[in-house]
């Protein structure tokens, strides 16, 4: 076998236990809507994007810009481009030419910067606001009922819904450093039911990776960012 078909039976062997273990957290949760896999392929070459396309996985993430456009601008539209790591604003305009989804807007500064980049392009994206589970401003994240009037979820939130460029899609959060995951994400389902009362079409909740994926489908996570899990040990790029 050649080197592109070990991999490409690696990665569909992967793709089978990540998805049964979807199934699984589902149906333990008495779920019948679908949960959608998105593959993080951060430090992974645009070669393994194009083998996960191959399989049937429509929807990639990436975490920094300068590993993403590259993959992007060679792999293009046969995959769904999830921008999932912390935002810059001044990578608002490189990001904005390829993302369809951005899942980590949390400041009314960055939704304009965002939404300007978006109108520059002629596109429009679709946006999760990322809710901060703990405060902690080195995580990034808009924060639940604050009144901060560019960090505050409610402000980032009545910012995307009066861009002429964005979508507000949903929430998403990351479960924090030493928090149970079933405790971070019941806050998060918490959260999403409080959020949906204002915005009620706004229904993706991306929740859970590698480790956690069974707690945040068991709170209601309609997307999952999976890496480790699918690509294997991370092996990072010079």
């Amino acid at each position: 076998m050649s080197a592109d078909e070990v991999r490409r039976a690696e990665l569909a062997a992967n793709l089978v236990r990540v998805r049964a273990r979807i199934d699984a957290a589902r149906s333990a949760a008495g779920r019948t809507d679908e949960v959608t896999l998105v593959a993080v392929t951060k430090t992974y070459p645009a070669s393994d994007v194009g083998l996960l396309a191959d399989l049937g996985v429509s929807d990639v993430g990436e975490n920094k810009d300068q590993e993403a456009a590259p993959k992007a601008a060679e792999i293009g539209r046969r995959v769904r481009w999830h921008f999932v790591g912390q935002l810059q604003r001044n990578k608002a305009k490189s990001v904005a030419a390829y993302a369809d989804v951005v899942q980590s807007v949390d400041s009314v500064r960055l939704a304009a910067a965002l939404d300007r980049a978006a109108d520059g392009h002629g596109r429009v994206i679709e946006v999760l606001l990322q809710v901060s589970l703990d405060g902690d401003p080195a995580r990034g994240g808009a924060l639940p009922g604050s009144a901060d009037p560019d960090r505050g979820l409610a402000p980032a939130a009545e910012a995307v819904v009066g861009a002429s460029a964005l979508r507000l899609a949903g929430l998403m959060a990351v479960a924090p450093l030493g928090v149970e995951p079933d405790r971070a994400f019941a806050r998060l389902a918490e959260i999403a039911a409080a959020f949906h009362v204002d915005h009620p079409t706004a229904t993706v909740l991306s929740a859970g990776m590698s480790d956690d994926l069974e707690n945040a489908v068991s709170h209601g996570a309609t997307h999952v960012r999976i890496g480790s899990a699918l690509l294997g040990k991370r092996h990072y790029l010079g």
